[in-house]
């Protein structure tokens, strides 16, 4: 992409958004919101990337409130990426790659670390070498070409359902946000259903068959809520419930660093008239669901599902730096076993396998090293080197707020804002 194009993304964006300040910040559950200071610039600021439960506001310029008006359905946006058998809507030309993975430039040193500064490169060389899982989640390359270490499980809940045991991982940001999001909608309606968690990305990443995307840790499908059970049928826009389902996108867009929401028009079209209904603000509403910068797109087969993606500040730019590293270290596949023969040494089956006698005692659970013939030991899988693409550094715009939502002289209360 030449750095004209890149130009003017930015300034799309930022005509949008503007980054705000957010003074104190910590590990509980709240945030303390001071004053930008006078002589920090605007465009510095600082995201808050809490590994569960992550917060964060910001302030958008002040604008004249728009003239009252009649809202027409949204147009149709289409998605940059669907993810369903090689189906693909067509991206603006030139600019695919930048809303793909959510970078632009711009700055005056792109390269330099913006959420994981407390970490220069020698400090994250050691720690990469020596305990990688002590780094949290890692989103590797690109959503369609990528792979996750340190991924996080996502847990067991009431408010939710998983669907794919086996798609059931992603980065500690990624479920973090769809807790905060599903927490939300249970707060506002009491008793709702369970929502269905469909996929996320498999323990390692990678390719996630039938899907092209899902594959660094970042995207999930989101079922649709119901006023009871699933309901199985084709309309689904005639059948869900628009107050729980609006509830459930506008907490993703106000709640958490979201990149994009894929779901067909016809299921737009059924939540943005809910919303103007509800008096939500025409212009805000405009900027979720219209033009080429709408956080809701419209994709092909996303009938029955939201297809949601996030930007992920702290795992993408992690896995930004550590992608120099990836050359010298060696990722294992799934353990395989091995049976002992006659006169070999846990010492000696170590050495074939490129691990240590140490980390097969673990991997087994001996209580030393001596093993017999005959024995059956787990052994580390093939190794193999992780080759990805390297993307340029992330840049998470600012939330999406709507007026009510945004900082004033009396900030609204998120939890209190529906």
């Amino acid at each position: 992409m030449n750095k004209a194009v890149c130009g003017l993304m930015t300034v799309l964006l930022s005509g949008c958004v503007h980054a705000t300040w957010l003074g104190a910040t910590g590990t509980g559950g709240g945030s303390a919101l001071e004053p930008r200071p006078a002589d920090v610039p605007m465009e510095l600021y600082e995201v808050r990337a809490s590994a569960v439960f992550p917060e964060k506001l910001f302030e958008p310029p002040l604008v004249a409130a728009p003239a009252p008006r009649v809202r027409p359905a949204p147009a149709v946006v289409e998605a940059e990426d669907e993810d369903l058998d090689g189906e693909s809507a067509a991206a603006p030309a030139g600019m695919a790659e930048a809303e793909e993975d959510g970078e632009t430039e711009g700055s005056e040193d792109p390269s330099a670390p913006r959420y994981t500064a407390e970490l220069d490169d020698e400090a994250l060389a050691l720690k990469f070498k020596q305990d990688p899982s002590s780094l949290g989640s890692l989103s590797l390359g690109l959503v369609g070409q990528g792979r996750l270490m340190n991924a996080a499980r996502f847990p067991a809940g009431t408010n939710w359902t998983l669907t794919t045991p086996h798609a059931a991982y992603a980065t500690q940001e990624t479920i973090g946000y769809i807790i905060t999001a599903v927490t939300e909608v249970t707060r506002q309606f009491p008793g709702a259903t369970p929502l269905r968690i469909n996929g996320l990305s498999s323990r390692d990443g990678g390719r996630l068959r039938p899907h092209k995307s899902h594959q660094n840790g970042r995207d999930v499908d989101l079922g649709f809520y119901y006023p009871g059970e699933t309901v199985r049928v084709r309309a689904r826009e005639r059948v869900i419930d628009p107050a729980k389902n609006w509830a459930l996108v506008k907490a993703l867009v106000t709640l958490t660093d979201v990149q994009m929401i894929l779901v067909d028009k016809r299921i737009q079209r059924v939540l943005y008239e809910f919303a103007g209904e509800q008096g939500e603000d025409p212009a805000w509403l405009d900027s979720v669901f219209k033009g080429p910068h709408a956080i809701v797109k419209h994709a092909r087969r996303h009938r029955d599902h939201f297809h949601v993606r996030f930007f992920n500040p702290r795992a993408q730019e992690l896995g930004r730096r550590v992608a120099p590293l990836l050359g010298s270290h060696v990722q294992h596949g799934p353990p395989r076993r091995h049976k002992v023969r006659r006169g070999e040494t846990l010492s000696a089956i170590a050495r074939k396998y490129n691990t240590s006698a140490e980390h097969l005692v673990n991997l087994n659970r001996l209580r030393s090293q001596k093993v017999g013939s005959g024995q059956m030991l787990r052994v580390p899988g093939k190794s193999r080197v992780v080759r990805l693409p390297v993307p340029p550094p992330v840049v998470v715009p600012p939330r999406r707020l709507p007026p009510e939502m945004r900082r004033g002289p009396e900030v609204a209360s998120l939890s209190g804002v529906r």
